[in-house]
């Protein structure tokens, strides 16, 4: 009997880089993403410009983007931990400047807490740089006041190249 195939789910993921190259940064991610074992790029924000939230350094670009994976969760998890090991990422202290940042944000409709993964992400609903980007390809996901809660945050959408 052959093994069975996962069905694919969608999977949001949050992007971030405040340190070095930022744009060339987040296009190779992108590119290392739809590279990854039964992964395929769905949508993909603008890049957004924020401050750094609950952290120094310089100010963040920002995306969201929307995957079709096999992969499970926390299988996903290492992957997307790879690719920020290949972009220099340092994790020195807590919410230090990064290279490279990827957040999953969403898993489908999954629910986990784990030690070392939470989904829903547990901050996303307070930081516009998630929000916003989300809201933009998958607005069917948010309510009104999801964003409004996040108004008073500065964030701003790069022209496209």
């Amino acid at each position: 009997m052959a093994p069975a195939i996962p069905a694919a789910v969608s999977a949001w993921i949050g992007l971030g880089a405040n340190l070095g190259d930022r744009q060339a940064t987040l296009r190779a991610a992108l590119a290392a993403m739809a590279g990854l074992p039964g992964t395929r790029l769905q949508r993909t924000s603008s890049l957004y410009r924020s401050a750094p939230v609950d952290a120094g350094g310089p100010d963040y670009l920002n995306a969201v983007v929307q995957v079709e994976t096999t992969l499970a969760p926390h299988a996903l998890l290492a992957q997307l931990q790879a690719i920020e090991q290949a972009a220099g990422r340092e994790r020195p202290y807590r919410n230090a400047p990064r290279t490279l940042d990827l957040d999953i944000l969403l898993y489908d409709a999954l629910t986990l807490a784990s030690p070392t993964l939470t989904i829903p992400h547990p901050r996303m609903a307070t930081r516009a740089f998630v929000l916003v980007p989300l809201a933009e390809i998958a607005p069917h996901l948010l309510g009104a006041e999801q964003l409004e809660a996040v108004r008073g945050q500065a964030i701003e959408r790069l022209p496209e190249d």
